[in-house]
């Protein structure tokens, strides 16, 4: 497996985002929320990272599937979802693709009430977004080739998720 990105290298990008986020939202009611399950790591660490009063919160969206690497149907389930009325939401996922699965989440919180909605990647994949998706992301650590990468939480049939770095599965 070749490495793209190194843990040192995602730890010196998510400081850098936690300190950024942290002076823009300073005196405001802050919630992130983390998209289950790619982000958990680059959540863990994030949140950590913040030095300013925030909550943490979890949602559930995927469109990709098993062994899948292009994505299907979106599915998103907000059970886990906290109560983020009248909150300042950070989206946090790990990949920036195609954009479908921020641009839903966006148009879901539409109905919580929020003060805003921002987005958060750790991976910003440099390809045409999907049909209709004007999304970009509004805080993220890195732009990559358009590559099926894991690690970091990334998986590929949900393996893969707890290497500490980002890293390109050979073809085939």
């Amino acid at each position: 497996m070749k490495t793209l990105i190194t843990q040192a290298e995602i730890a010196a990008a998510v400081d850098r985002l936690g300190k950024q986020i942290a002076a823009d939202y300073a005196g405001k009611p802050l919630t992130l929320l983390g998209v289950l399950h790619g982000s958990l790591p680059f959540v863990a660490d994030l949140m950590r990272r913040i030095d300013v009063p925030h909550r943490v919160g979890l949602v559930q969206a995927s469109s990709y599937r098993g062994t899948a690497t292009t994505p299907g149907e979106m599915r998103i389930d907000t059970n886990l979802l906290p109560d983020i009325t009248g909150r300042d939401v950070v989206l946090v996922d790990d990949i920036f693709d195609t954009g479908r699965t921020l641009t839903a989440l966006i148009d879901c919180l539409a109905a919580e009430n929020v003060n805003s909605v921002k987005t958060c990647v750790l991976l910003w994949k440099d390809r045409d977004p999907a049909e209709g998706v004007t999304l970009t992301p509004d805080y993220h650590a890195f732009r990559i080739p358009d590559r099926f990468v894991v690690g970091y939480g990334l998986d590929h049939d949900d393996e893969y998720r707890h290497l500490p770095f980002i890293g390109e599965l050979p073809a085939g």
